[in-house]
């Protein structure tokens, strides 16, 4: 560890959550913003080692349940970028071209990955041929590409970012919608381990990814009220496989086009949530086995006591890694006090603190960076406390987050009471009538977003459409979103 001087206190974020964002992006080394290109950023070793365990979790769920891992090339052929008019029609605007190597042209134009839909299909008709390769169930952890017109942000809106997509196919509607069930699950197991927070919700009819019959959502809330997008997953029917010409022959001899699905997941969003949603004054908050170390030992020598101190640090350092913990002894030569604010930045989940005291009364002092709370925990108990106190940090977190988003969501019954909360930062639930022209009007007068209906919980209109008075056909949310 490099000295870390203590630098001045990060802004509120309740107050500033972009300042305080930007500031614990750079003081943590997460993201370097330098590079030299709008929307493109680096990922440093700090946010790699979280963005690595992340992909692990959802890689891992994925697997489980039948995908196989694959790898499509970064470029696709214009000809088959537009072989489904509505998927193009979404994403023209949005993409980048190849179209000269060296300074000479290019036969064909080609489009850098802005979704894998284009690409995946053609291949999945030399794949596909009969009942018996169905189900088939793909995916890839890939970086993705889109000139993004408003502005960027790290990790939140960029020109690139990281992600995992899949691209299933199935004989029936039954089995792909199946598949979009177990997409969700997916979801929820890992942001759960995350302690994340979230809407699940499908989307409107006119929002729905491009190509697609009906898209879901999962919407993390942060701190200013505002929701961020992590992950989608779409039921796609046969437009693409119909565009795409894949086919399979039934078991009754019949030809016949596939239904399919994809899923989504934002790696650098989830990121982003996972630092905006926990995160402190101090820095990081992070659970056990997201951070750069689980535990980080920090003695404290004093004079006529420094061997013993180092020699009890270090016989605590092998039991623990023997033990399957990621703990690390920092011996280097910062004060205490740095190597505090250090770790503290970082998120580092467990702190244990040996001195005299310690090294006399065969104890350690435990702290935990959640709560920023010590215990005095006996040599001979501490490894059933770590244990433990994974648990609890996740569940603390976890909770915390919950109640915050529960916390956030009010009703609204009128035009004013929507425009009110929107005032106030609040997710609005309310009566909706559907139409795309009520939602546009809502977002122009308010600047939230539709964002669409419960999955996970069944809610019935009980009267008009807040906003318009027209007849209610869903109850929706609403909200701020990036």
């Amino acid at each position: 560890m490099s000295s870390t001087a203590p630098e001045a206190p990060l802004p509120d974020k309740e107050v500033d959550l972009g300042t305080w964002y930007d500031e614990v992006l750079k003081r943590a080394e997460l993201i370097d913003v330098r590079y030299g290109v709008k929307g493109f950023v680096v990922y440093r070793p700090n946010a790699m080692r979280i963005v690595k365990r992340i992909y692990e979790m959802f890689e891992g769920e994925l697997e489980s349940g039948g995908h196989l891992p694959m790898l499509l090339p970064l470029v696709i052929p214009m000809a088959n970028f537009r072989r489904e008019t509505e998927h193009v029609k979404g994403f023209e605007d949005q993409v980048f071209y190849i179209t000269e190597a060296g300074e000479k042209p290019l036969d064909e134009k080609l489009v850098v990955r802005p979704t894998s839909e284009t690409a995946i299909y053609p291949m999945l008709s030399l794949w596909i041929h009969s009942y018996s390769d169905l189900p088939l169930r793909l995916y890839q952890s890939v970086a993705v590409y889109r000139h993004e017109t408003k502005a960027t942000r790290p990790l939140l809106r960029g020109r690139e970012f990281l992600w995992i997509e899949t691209h299933d196919a199935f004989a029936d509607e039954v089995g792909a919608k199946s598949q979009i069930m177990d997409d969700l699950q997916v979801a929820k197991k890992v942001y759960d381990e995350l302690g994340l927070a979230f809407l699940v919700v499908e989307r409107e009819p006119y929002d729905k990814f491009p190509g697609a019959e009906s898209s879901y959502a999962y919407d993390a809330l942060l701190p200013n009220g505002n929701v961020l997008q992590i992950a989608t997953t779409h039921y796609l029917g046969d437009h693409f496989t119909k565009a795409f010409d894949v086919t399979f022959v039934d078991r009754d001899g019949n030809r016949r086009n596939p239904r399919s699905t994809c899923f989504g997941i934002g790696i650098s969003r989830t990121l982003a949530a996972l630092i905006m949603t926990h995160g402190d004054k101090y820095g990081l908050v992070l659970p056990f086995g997201l951070s750069v170390h689980d535990v980080v030992i920090v003695p404290i020598p004093h004079k006529g006591i420094v061997e013993d101190v180092m020699a009890k640090a270090r016989q605590l350092e092998d039991k623990l890694r023997a033990a399957g913990f990621n703990v690390y002894l920092d011996d280097s030569e910062d004060t205490p006090g740095d190597k505090f604010y250090h770790w503290d930045m970082l998120g580092v989940p467990a702190r244990i603190e040996i001195g005299r005291r310690e090294v006399e009364g065969k104890f350690v002092t435990l702290y935990r960076r959640d709560e920023r709370t010590r215990e005095k925990v006996k040599d001979e108990d501490l490894q059933d406390r770590l244990h433990a106190l994974s648990k609890e940090i996740l569940n603390n977190i976890r909770d915390r987050a919950w109640e915050r988003l529960r916390n956030s969501i009010s009703d609204a019954a009128s035009r004013d009471d929507i425009e009110r909360l929107a005032g106030e930062g609040r997710i609005i639930r309310a009566n909706f009538c559907g139409r795309d022209e009520c939602a546009q009007e809502i977002k122009e007068k308010t600047g939230y977003e539709v964002r669409g209906r419960r999955v996970d919980v069944e809610e019935k209109p009980d009267g008009n459409c807040a906003w318009c008075g027209r007849p209610a056909s869903r109850v929706v949310y609403m909200a701020k979103a990036y």
